[in-house]
């Protein structure tokens, strides 16, 4: 089965996992195909094609690290449907091959789990940030901070970013 057939299937929490009141939002598939096609990034520009040294290249849409040795990409990525003041650019990696993206409904991902903390922030509906929400949160009290900050009505999701560069990681919303 190709990754692109392997979104489509629906799959349970691996066992043992337990269920999240947490979504953990990858990139979409349509999206990383068209820039693993050759497609514009955010700048309009076609990603860089590097090799990973596998120290911490964590792609956005399996959310999972690239490998030591692995083809990557490196490209602009502005998470936000339109461009206004709040609509932050930044760099991210993708793998180079196909990958399947990460389960909503897999729990906490891989590279989340193996940082020890990261910048989070939230966000309105009309995708500006909610001020008083930003800051450094440690790997451990991640979620219990972002359930908090979406138990507001008025937060419509929370980005995780990297803690050092503040490069966009992925998109907590309800489950």
């Amino acid at each position: 089965m190709s990754p692109d057939a392997l979104d489509l299937v629906e799959t349970l929490p691996a066992r043992g996992a337990g269920l999240s009141a947490l979504r953990y939002v990858a990139l979409s598939t349509a999206a990383v195909r068209a820039v693993q096609a050759g497609g514009p990034d955010a700048h309009g520009q076609p990603a860089e094609h590097h090799i990973s040294d596998g120290g911490g290249n964590p792609c956005r849409h399996c959310l999972e690290d690239i490998a030591a040795g692995e083809e990557m990409l490196i490209l602009a990525w502005r998470p936000f449907d339109g461009a206004q003041p709040y609509a932050e650019t930044g760099p991210i990696f993708l793998h180079a091959r196909p990958c399947r993206r990460h389960d909503e409904k897999a729990g906490t991902p891989p590279v989340v789990k193996s940082r020890p903390a990261f910048m989070m922030r939230a966000y309105g509906a009309d995708g500006r940030i909610r001020y008083g929400t930003g800051g450094l949160v440690e790997t451990p009290a991640l979620e219990a901070r972002a359930l908090d900050l979406l138990a507001d009505r008025e937060t419509a999701w929370v980005d995780l970013r990297s803690r050092g560069y503040g490069c966009f990681q992925c998109r907590l919303e309800r489950a």
